[in-house]
């Protein structure tokens, strides 16, 4: 008799267990995509490289092909198209050819 109902402890406690786990998920899931969403807000909204009025598409049009490959493998925005860059070719540059 104790057995079992130390077992249907025991299973009580793994399904707490389960679903605390769960919920801390879910809870760190909202958390992550509340913080994304912010970081997406605040470069739409800084105007970083930004075409169409505010609509989120970063505009390529005056950038090489080289810059081009770099953001869209690496997520790399040139330096001439940030804020608060130094502007001109090569500014900033350290080494190269």
């Amino acid at each position: 008799m104790q057995e079992e109902w130390w077992e249907d402890v025991d299973m009580n406690i793994k399904t707490i267990a389960v679903a605390i786990f769960l919920g801390v998920v879910v809870v760190l899931s909202v958390v992550q995509m509340l913080q994304l969403n912010d970081i997406k807000n605040r470069i739409s909204t800084t105007g970083m490289a930004t075409a169409n009025s505010g609509s989120g598409a970063i505009d390529t049009s005056g950038w090489t092909e080289n810059e081009k490959m770099n953001y869209d493998m690496h997520g790399i925005i040139p330096a001439r198209f940030q804020r608060g860059s130094p502007s001109g070719a090569g500014a900033g540059m350290v080494g190269g050819c």
